[in-house]
């Protein structure tokens, strides 16, 4: 299938500032004091052009891969200053996983590997995603706090 294809077929809508196409599929009927839910989960697809922009969220996610071509996924941790890609794929032997956990506080951000037309993954947040924890990262602040790592961020930005 095509990356449009698969747009329609699972009902997928641009997901505003982070970029590529979402649906949201579950919310928790568990809800949390202050009305937030237990528990989230999306479909999320990247394109060449549809990438997941850099973003921190307060709470953990976890990425988990369902098809198409490899995913690279950049962690960038404001508490050590270390970064860290993961490959997101069935690959395997070559290293590639198809699922991570992104720690909470940490800048994230995700695009296709080099040559990929697209990828079919979930995002699952508990507690569930809330809008006001949201922070969509900025080129040149995070560009000088990870100097190694300028070209991915530059890659991961808009």
């Amino acid at each position: 299938m095509t990356a449009a294809e698969i747009i329609a077929a699972l009902r997928l809508e641009p997901l505003p500032n982070e970029g590529g196409f979402f649906r949201q599929t579950y919310v928790s009927a568990l809800g949390l004091p202050g009305g937030r839910a237990a528990g989230t989960a999306i479909y999320f697809l990247i394109t060449p052009d549809g990438f997941s922009a850099l973003h921190r969220l307060r709470t953990e996610e976890i990425w988990h891969f369902y098809a198409g071509d490899v995913v690279e996924h950049l962690i960038l941790d404001p508490a050590t200053g270390e970064g860290r890609k993961t490959h997101l794929g069935t690959g395997f032997a070559a290293g590639q996983t198809p699922q991570l956990v992104v720690p909470g506080d940490t800048w994230q951000g995700a695009r296709l590997a080099d040559g990929g037309a697209w990828a079919l993954l979930g995002c699952t947040m508990s507690p569930g995603w809330d809008a006001r924890e949201f922070t969509l990262g900025e080129r040149t602040g995070l560009a000088a706090r990870f100097p190694d790592w300028a070209a991915d961020i530059c890659a991961l930005t808009r």
